[in-house]
């Protein structure tokens, strides 16, 4: 197991996350589009999981939000390939939001209603067999990437993070993805603490830390693990590899993560299905026949995921 901060080595301290501009560690995390007026408020007017247009779209994308960070350079790397398709909205929350969200038929944040089908829904390859198996929603099924798992706590690591078990200390804050909508608190962290500790491991920090609070269990996805650890909330928590890697190295917030040994990780795979009912069969045919070409691999490598096996 290692830390991993920033390249070349990072050596901001807790002090910057304190003195930091809110511009600076709050979401969005990409530069937001530019052809109109820019209201947004970090902490107040923000809604970093919604992209794109959606008056008329051409392609309509769920994405499960571990995703977040890719979606900017994805888009435009997919325009590129496909300019016919200008307007494109997606959305990277967490994949059991998205599901119910296919089943109702919209998604309301405020004020806010969106009533926009999808094209393509993308979750773990788990979630989607099983939504194939008793819904029979899609037409087609690929798989385009991988990911394993690490643990996102302080620049420097000053708590001294080294694996599962330091998760499971007394009065230590600790944040950990929901399983009541988080594919990978039931799918992957928890297996993987069970193959560290076993059961008790998982009855402690699931348990016994949320009722006793020091467990925070995400509310919305893991957008709010490094948001928490940079607002000194949190000193540690589970999140994928990927998000660990591009806080630490490429957006260089002052966070670092633990990688895991082999035998205490689990790797998830993501499958990307077209909705049998698509409005936009064509698009979504394109978008997901480019998640598996060299150009969108080439994306979601750049970005630490794993090609898909």
């Amino acid at each position: 197991m290692a830390v991993r901060r920033a390249l070349p080595t990072v050596v901001l301290s807790m002090a910057l996350a304190q003195t930091a501009a809110a511009s600076e560690i709050d979401p969005p995390w990409n530069t937001p589009p530019e052809n109109g007026k820019n209201f947004t408020v970090p902490g107040i007017d923000n809604v970093p999981d919604l992209y794109g247009d959606v008056t008329d779209p051409q392609l309509v994308v769920f994405f499960a939000g571990n995703q977040y960070m890719v979606v900017p350079d994805l888009l435009a790397a997919f325009r590129q390939a496909h300019p016919q398709y200008e307007r494109i909205f997606v959305e990277t929350l967490p994949p059991g939001i998205l599901a119910e969200q296919l089943e109702q038929g919209a998604l309301i944040i405020g004020n806010m209603r969106i009533a926009l089908k999808a094209d393509v829904y993308a979750a773990g390859r788990g979630r989607m067999q099983r939504m194939q198996r008793d819904t029979q929603r899609f037409s087609q099924l690929t798989d385009y990437a991988r990911n394993r798992l690490a643990i996102m706590t302080y620049m420097g690591n000053p708590h001294q993070i080294g694996g599962w078990h330091d998760l499971a200390r007394p009065g230590l804050a600790v944040c950990m993805p929901n399983p009541k909508w988080e594919g990978i608190a039931v799918n992957a962290i928890m297996p993987a603490l069970r193959a560290a500790g076993g059961e008790a491991l998982v009855r402690r920090i699931y348990q016994e830390k949320a009722e006793d609070g020091s467990a925070f269990l995400t509310q919305i996805h893991h957008r709010q693990t490094p948001m928490r650890i940079m607002d000194g909330k949190c000193a540690a928590g589970a999140v994928w590899y990927t998000e660990g890697y591009y806080h630490a190295m490429l957006a260089k917030h002052p966070v670092a993560f633990v990688t895991l040994p082999e035998a205490h990780n689990h790797y998830a795979t993501y499958t990307a299905g077209v909705l049998a009912d698509a409005p936009h069969r064509q698009a979504a045919q394109d978008f997901v026949a480019f998640l598996r070409g060299s150009a969108g691999q080439a994306v979601y490598r750049q970005y630490g995921f794993l090609p898909p096996e």
